[in-house]
């Protein structure tokens, strides 16, 4: 009986192995089956990668990615060839990397710095800009009726003129009730007297001819030269000591004519002076009845005037060489060179704000900038308005007194002189009483007093 149950144990054992062989050889597919299917998908070239190959799913994933290259050459050197195919259509787009010969692969940039990558373009970009910066600084550029000084000036003339113009109605409508009505008598006095100033400069640009440098000793050579400088200096010297009374000393120093030789310098034979902005202006004049010491002359010839400053100065040739000052800002077109100069201003600025905090670089561009260039346009006017009150037949030889007055009047120190946006009065009387410019002044003064108008001197 049990001889029996394990007989029994083992045929079943053995059966159900056998039916578990069969059917595992059922589902197993054939080598030919196999094969077949192989030959049917894969590539006609046997030699290319079929997508049996190990590589094909990495081929897959890098198709249009870091790896292709580097990937085709390595299976180039195992003999299997890759196809460049790219999944997303266009097989021929272009990559933006490149491999160099160590085959590291780079990106290669984009937008304006790969454009700047090319040293053509670079340039380019110079020369177009070098071309723009220099059309506009010389097509800008005008030479200051006289002086001769060269500023460049982005602000047109017509644009400067409007600009007075609306100043010029803003003011009146807030001095309303205060302007002197034109038959007051300071009125017609101040009018009066801009009147000769404005004829003088009318005269003075109305012909197109150089300035003949009357008593300039530097124009004349030999000794002719030598005998006209010796007695045009005692001339002047005897002129000037008439009223003053300093001796030679004060006024003989050639070292310093207005701020360091700095007419001299500018001042060349054969410019032209530029004067369109001064032609077909409508002057006015309008006196305000307000306790201030002073007087100004906007774009577009808007003369104003207080009556605080009459009752210091009192004379026709002191009011003349406030007003010719005034005038000269105009002639020299300061307003606009003021608003060009204030945007190289801003420029500095803005570069010094990367390396200090914004108080101090408005503080260093005041100091060192702005207040610098104020008081040399300053030193221009007095120079241009002793010129046109010498023109307009007033006395020059009081012009120094009067700005050495006019700094009295306001208080003067050292740290006030340095903080201000106009010269001390004294060093604007030494200025002007400098031999070679007082000497110009009275040659023109002696030439409209002996009835021989100066035409053509501001050019």
């Amino acid at each position: 009986m049990a001889t029996y149950r394990r007989a029994k144990l083992a045929l079943d054992a053995f059966r159900r192995f056998s039916s578990k062989t069969a059917a595992d050889a059922a589902h197993r597919p054939s080598f030919q089956d196999s094969a077949s299917r192989i030959h049917r998908t894969a590539a006609p070239n046997p030699a290319k990668f079929s997508t049996s190959h190990p590589y094909s799913s990495l081929r897959e994933s890098f198709g249009l990615g870091l790896g292709s290259r580097t990937l085709q050459s390595s299976a180039a050197r195992r003999g299997i060839v890759i196809p460049n195919h790219n999944p997303f259509g266009g097989g021929g787009a272009r990559r933006f990397y490149y491999v160099d010969p160590r085959q590291v692969q780079h990106f290669k940039p984009r937008g304006y710095r790969r454009w700047l990558r090319n040293p053509r373009n670079v340039l380019i970009v110079v020369l177009v800009s070098s071309g723009v910066v220099i059309t506009v600084y010389f097509g800008n550029l005008e030479t200051v009726p006289y002086t001769k000084r060269k500023h460049f000036v982005l602000l047109s003339s017509d644009m400067e003129r409007k600009m007075g113009e609306s100043q010029f109605q803003e003011l009146k409508g807030s001095f309303k009730g205060k302007i002197l009505p034109a038959i007051h008598p300071d009125s017609v006095r101040v009018r009066l007297i801009a009147k000769d100033i404005i004829e003088a400069l009318q005269r003075g640009v109305s012909h197109e001819q150089g300035w003949k440098e009357l008593g300039y000793a530097s124009t004349v050579d030999g000794a002719d030269a030598a005998a006209g400088r010796s007695g045009r200096a005692r001339e002047t010297h005897k002129m000037l000591s008439e009223d003053e009374g300093k001796p030679e000393a004060d006024w003989g120093n050639q070292d310093e004519i207005l701020d360091d030789k700095w007419v001299e310098k500018t001042r060349q034979k054969g410019r032209k002076a530029g004067t369109s902005h001064l032609d077909g202006l409508n002057w006015e004049v309008v006196v305000v009845d307000q306790p201030v010491v002073n007087a100004f002359c906007l774009p577009g010839g808007k003369i104003v005037v207080f009556t605080g400053l009459l009752k210091h100065f009192s004379s026709d040739a002191e009011i003349a060489t406030i007003i010719g000052h005034e005038v000269g800002h105009a002639v020299a077109r300061h307003g606009a060179e003021g608003i060009t100069k204030n945007l190289w201003f801003a420029i500095v600025q803005i570069i010094l704000f990367q390396f200090i905090t914004p108080d101090l670089a408005n503080t260093m561009s005041t100091l060192f900038l702005r207040l610098p260039f104020s008081r040399k346009m300053e030193i221009e006017a007095d120079y241009i308005g002793l010129l046109l009150m010498a023109s307009a037949g007033y006395d020059p030889r009081m012009a120094p007194g009067i700005y050495e007055k006019l700094g009295k009047i306001g208080g003067e120190s050292a740290l006030r002189n340095y903080l201000s946006t106009h010269p001390s009065g004294k060093k604007r009387s030494r200025l002007l009483a400098q031999a070679h410019v007082m000497e110009e002044a009275l040659n023109l003064y002696s030439e409209t007093l002996s009835g021989r108008e100066v035409e053509g001197f501001f050019l």
